[in-house]
């Protein structure tokens, strides 16, 4: 079992979350009632929805981590997965895209706006930053 489907089928039996094809076209999306929340694009590879405001909060954290990539203006942020520790990172985020989804604003809401599946290259991180 790949990372990116252990951390789909830890995703799945959450409650505030139903699977179905991503709106990208590739992959699988989990959505919650207010919008798709994460992309599942490959084996080692995951798109999240954040708010304005939760980018704002953690972008300092996320712009340190290894396994995160931003486009700028995005509000979609690109999770590598090659270890154990990604797919608890990807949990614990997706956690924050829910609680942020749920208590954003209506007048943020775009439904359009593109995943980053296609405008972010990942690569794998040096052997020695893996573990898991």
């Amino acid at each position: 079992m790949t990372l990116a489907q252990r951390a789909l089928e830890r995703l799945e039996a959450w409650p505030d979350l139903t699977v179905e094809p991503a709106s990208c076209g590739t992959g699988r999306a989990l959505r919650s009632g207010y919008s798709e929340i994460v992309h599942i694009h490959t084996a080692h590879e995951a798109d999240l929805h954040l708010t304005s405001g939760a980018l704002q909060r953690f972008s300092g954290d996320l712009a340190g981590s290894t396994a995160i990539r931003m486009v700028p203006g995005s509000r979609w942020v690109t999770v590598r997965l090659d270890c154990d520790t990604d797919v608890d990172l990807l949990l614990s985020l997706v956690s924050v895209a829910l609680h942020a989804h749920q208590s954003r604003p209506p007048s943020e809401s775009t439904p359009g706006e593109e995943c980053n599946f296609r405008r972010v290259t990942v690569l794998p991180r040096a052997r020695e930053d893996v573990h898991g």
